[in-house]
């Protein structure tokens, strides 16, 4: 089989296992013990610490490890608004959100905040003069991510916080799960949000393992209570070893992240040209959009039938969102860039990532065609 679902999760990388199985052989101990081996063990989640806030240029103590993107989009969105009430009740969304962050947003509403959606262009982008005039000094969060998973846009993101650190007290919380290891991810300076959430398992590291990290001291209120551990801020007895691999990940996503964004570049512009032949198939993707996110629409079809036909030839590829695969419903994405009511159910999405060749691109391409000439053309 031919993987093209990486944006819905990737295979770990062999020395990130590597890192996690001898972790667990030899500091296994509980990091908040006391004991020899507890001290030991929690040296080593120091320097996975330091060593991510040095790749990202923020302090070790900003650097907050959790179970991945979904617990830390709910921890940034709720935990700043949740302890800076003070500064304001309204959290700002983007119309395309992924559904940890609209979810997130939509619970707030039952402690007495308001929810404003920022709306998007055909592509995906937000439209900056709404964000100007939703953003009022009542303004305590905004969330907007870096890349959407469904249609690969990128948001201008130094736009973005510019805006918002010079018109209001609001925090910028950027979800970027898509983004990390793919494209450079601004983190420093006023032009940079003020938190961001990566995700092991997009990374080539393990389900179960992510961090938010915080470009300066900010207040923030836990939502898991316990122990106190992660400085106060995530309680729960911290997973060493998922916490180190994911520090392995983190450098290899970054060492690599130059060389994988050019291949993918050329593989996304080659499928955008090659989906021209098709009359009955519109492209959601953009040139200027993330370079390892692929997404179509097939006029009068079900996502779910290209799937299962795709499958069959030997490639695997993913709806609009692996999240929402199971769900039938049209794809809030979908609808907020306003695709046509024909071609709306029939969106697919094609990921890159590790492993991935010239002759995988050019098989995927044959068995397309195969497909779509089967149910379409017969």
């Amino acid at each position: 089989m031919i993987y093209l679902d990486h944006s819905a999760t990737t295979k770990p990388d062999p020395a990130v296992l590597q890192t996690f199985v001898q972790v667990n052989e030899h500091y296994y101990a509980n990091p908040a013990s006391l004991h020899q081996m507890g001290v030991e063990s929690n040296a080593l989640l120091s320097r996975a610490r330091e060593q991510i806030a040095d790749i990202i240029n923020t302090l070790p103590e900003q650097i907050i490890f959790t179970s991945g993107g979904s617990e830390s989009n709910n921890f940034a969105i709720k935990g700043l608004a949740r302890a800076n009430k003070h500064r304001g009740t309204k959290i700002l969304v983007s119309s395309i959100e992924h559904a940890s962050v609209l979810e997130s947003a939509k619970a707030m509403e039952e402690e007495g905040f308001t929810i404003e959606y920022i709306d998007v262009d055909k592509n995906g982008v937000i439209l900056i003069d709404d964000l100007k005039k939703k953003l009022t000094k009542d303004t305590v969060v905004v969330s907007i991510m870096h890349v959407n998973n469904e249609i690969g846009a990128i948001q201008p993101v130094a736009e973005i916080a510019k805006i918002v650190h010079q018109n209001s007290r609001a925090f910028y919380h950027m979800d970027a799960v898509q983004s990390f290891g793919k494209i450079p991810v601004q983190f420093t300076g006023e032009d940079g949000p003020d938190a961001i959430t990566v995700s092991g398992h997009k990374i080539n590291a393990l389900k179960g393992s992510g961090f938010l990290a915080l470009r300066k001291q900010m207040n923030i209120q836990p939502i898991i209570h316990g122990g106190g551990q992660e400085m106060g801020f995530r309680s729960g007895t911290v997973a060493v070893p998922q916490d180190v691999a994911l520090a392995k990940a983190v450098r290899l996503a970054i060492e690599k992240q130059p060389k994988k964004a050019a291949q993918f570049s050329k593989w996304r512009d080659e499928l955008h040209e090659f989906f021209k032949q098709f009359s009955y198939v519109s492209t959601l993707s953009s040139s200027q959009g993330a370079p390892h996110i692929i997404s179509c629409a097939v006029q009068g079809l079900k996502g779910e039938i290209l799937v299962n036909a795709m499958q069959h030839e030997g490639i695997i590829i993913s709806t609009s969102s692996a999240c929402s695969s199971k769900d039938h419903s049209v794809s809030h994405v979908v609808k907020a860039i306003q695709v046509e009511p024909s071609y709306e159910k029939g969106v697919i999405r094609m990921s890159l990532g590790e492993g991935i060749t010239d002759a995988d691109i050019a098989f995927f391409k044959t068995a397309f065609s195969k497909v779509m000439h089967q149910v379409k053309e017969f």
